[in-house]
């Protein structure tokens, strides 16, 4: 198999880590693309920029980004990097200049998963044990959703004020999928971004915040066609 030109770089959102792409990252390597997993500290926008950033200098040759939830915001300011070539969005915010995560939110229908986040005292947002399966992974088996849910790993609540910088999907090809039946961003919100961005590609999926567990192939197929037209 002839080396890809691409590398592969996932980009996790909140309450996550790099694992939530395990059933991506296979599919990947065996289509032969190297493929890296950012590891965020989720403690500011800034900071996760600057550690996807570092992770995109490691690489060699041109990048793929792919960015989850708020892992949307971190590609969209982490894009801009020169060997960035572009950008894939799953069920992702995609701010764009002066617009913060909590201020897209109040713009769309308030959903009921907003009441089981809360913070700790130090600042950092949770989801409730006991709601996770319903907030964030609805159509995930009982088990897989109690291992997302215990090892869910907070965002700083200073994230959601933060104002994004000019967005890299304003200069850089792009894609999004949609999740349809999403608690943890509205629907319709997903699809306005995605429509704003003029997406080369949107799909809806009928699944939950965590399309990438619950609908593996679909996402993988949408990455696939994102770094093939690099190559």
């Amino acid at each position: 198999m002839s080396a890809k030109k691409v590398t592969i770089v996932l980009v996790h959102g909140a309450w996550g880590d790099g694992s939530h792409w395990r059933n991506i990252i296979p599919g990947l390597y065996k289509k032969g693309y190297t493929v890296r997993s950012v590891q965020n500290p989720l403690t500011s926008l800034e900071d996760d920029i600057q550690k996807t950033k570092d992770l995109i200098d490691a690489q060699a040759g041109k990048v793929l980004l792919v960015g989850h939830s708020y892992g949307g915001s971190v590609i969209s300011g982490a894009g801009h990097h020169d060997k960035v070539a572009g950008l894939v969005f799953i069920a992702a915010f995609a701010p764009d200049k002066g617009e913060s995560l909590g201020g897209i939110l109040a713009r769309g229908e308030a959903l009921p998963s907003a009441a089981s986040i809360y913070p700790d005292s130090k600042g950092f947002l949770w989801i409730k044990y006991d709601k996770f399966h319903e907030s964030f992974c609805a159509d995930l088996a009982e088990d897989d959703a109690l291992v997302m849910s215990v090892s869910q790993k907070p965002l700083h609540g200073s994230v959601f004020g933060t104002e994004a910088g000019e967005p890299a999907w304003k200069t850089k090809p792009s894609w999004y999928q949609v999740s349809d039946k999403d608690n943890m961003i509205p629907p319709a919100t997903e699809k306005e971004m995605g429509e704003r961005m003029k997406a080369k590609k949107i799909i809806h999926l009928n699944s939950s915040h965590a399309a990438s567990a619950s609908h593996p192939k679909e996402v993988l197929d949408l990455i696939l066609e994102a770094a093939n037209s690099f190559e």
